[in-house]
């Protein structure tokens, strides 16, 4: 499993009240070039987005939320894997996936996942990015 990085954007928009993790749509994006963790905030800055074919399709797969909760000042959100499927043709090459809000007006950044070299998927082939025990946590 990949670590996670936190776009630093996120954590003046939680407080800003620009996310509702519990109830907003998120969706997770494959990218081949690097989004920037300290400049980056919003889906229209990221610059080598896949687009959509090989049953890949543009702005990624919606997550499931399953539930969160929060102890002693972290909150944990949590929710299904997202699994990628090349059907008709490759999906790729990307190496990072993005988790971004869809419901915010300006399609807000949250954390991404590098995966240390590029990935591509042939006709068939999945690709799962696991979320371990949480999708994200915040303190």
């Amino acid at each position: 499993m990949a670590a996670a990085t936190k776009f630093q954007s996120f954590a003046e928009a939680v407080y800003e009240k620009a996310h509702n993790l519990g109830s907003d749509t998120l969706k997770v994006l494959l990218a081949l070039s690097a989004p920037s963790a300290a400049n980056d905030a919003a889906k229209t800055d990221l610059t080598d987005e896949l687009g959509t074919s090989g049953g890949y399709t543009s702005g990624g797969n919606t997550i499931t939320i399953t539930g969160s909760s929060q102890s002693g000042g972290t909150y944990s959100l949590v929710g299904n894997d997202s699994v990628f499927t090349a059907s008709g043709g490759t999906i790729g090459p990307f190496r990072y996936a993005v988790l971004w809000n869809d419901t915010s007006s300006t399609d807000l950044l949250i954390q991404m996942w590098d995966y240390g070299s590029s990935v591509t998927l042939a006709d068939t082939e999945t690709f799962t990015v696991d979320f371990g025990s949480s999708i994200l946590t915040h303190a």
